[in-house]
Parts: C-alpha cells; structure tokens; sequence
C-alpha cells in the first residue's frame, strides 16, 4: 500500500494521538512534543515512500516509538543530574486529597504507570483509544493474540493494585 498523505493523518489523528501521548506519559508538555516528533517521522516516512499497509496501527507504533524514545532521554538526564547532584529532592507529585474522584483518578493514573510498558501501552491503546486487538497488535509488534494477553494481564494487575489501595 502507497504511504499515506502527512496531512490527512494530521487533520485526522492529532488530537487521537495526542490523548494517547498525554494519558502515556502524564505531561502535557511532553505529549505536545511527542506528538510533534511523531508527525515529523510520519512526514519523513512518507517523504520516503515507505509502504504502509495499516495506517491507524503504524501511526500509533510510531507515537509509542517516539513516547519511549522520549522516556528513556528524560531517565538519562535524570541520571546524569542525580550523579552530578545527589541530594536533589524527588519532584514527584503529592496526590491531592481535594475530591474523592480526583484521589481515585490518580490512584488509577498511579496504577497504570506502574504496569510494565508494553501491557500499559497495549491498555491505553485498547480502552482509552479504542484500536482493536489487530491494531494494537500491529502497533506493538506482535500478534492479536499477544495484544489481548498484554491487555488482560494489564487489568488483572490494576484490579488487584487498585482492590489493595483501596482497602488500606
């Protein structure tokens, strides 16, 4: 199948891959810029005529590309100050205590950041993007069947985490 156009993916699928990118890394400055890099290679790709057979699936494996890319040179940098100052205090986040459903939301958001990152990938893909197994299958790289198991084993692990935060 010829590449599909830039453009048309762009009109189509940016905001789609942008709350994708966003509930993916939880910044959305990040997303933003994630989003951006993903439509670059999308455009350079196309420029080079590469074939694309599933374009809904391939965009979103080249946004999970671009996501992790992203991860992995926030965790560098993250490195390289902690060595060069180890008493930086942790900048994470406090939960805010405000309104139950914003405390059950980042107990959830929680939750999903501490799945393994091809089953949160494949989650988010699934019930937040709502591709179909084939799809999250092709964005992941693996079989439909494999999409399913990540999918399932993904939310076996948030009702147990979530069924234990809320018991204590």
């Amino acid at each position: 199948m010829p590449p599909p156009d830039s453009e048309i993916l762009v009109r189509e699928y940016a905001r789609p891959i942008h709350a994708y990118l966003w509930r993916l890394l939880r910044d959305p400055s990040a997303a933003e810029e994630c989003l951006q890099e993903t439509f670059l290679r999308v455009a350079t790709a196309a420029a080079r005529g590469d074939p694309v057979t599933h374009p809904r699936a391939w965009l979103y494996a080249v946004a999970t590309n671009t996501a992790r890319s992203y991860g992995r040179e926030i965790a560098r940098r993250e490195r390289r100050e902690q060595e060069l100052d180890p008493d930086l205090e942790d900048r994470s986040a406090t939960v805010p205590e405000a309104a139950e459903r914003r405390v059950r939301l980042r107990q959830v958001e929680s939750a999903v950041g501490r799945l393994p990152p091809k089953q949160r990938t494949a989650l988010v893909l699934r019930k937040y993007q709502g591709l179909s197994y084939d799809e999250v299958g092709a964005a992941l790289g693996c079989s439909p069947a494999s999409a399913r198991a990540n999918v399932y084993q993904a939310l076996r692990h948030m009702r147990e985490w979530l069924g234990e935060e809320g018991d204590s």
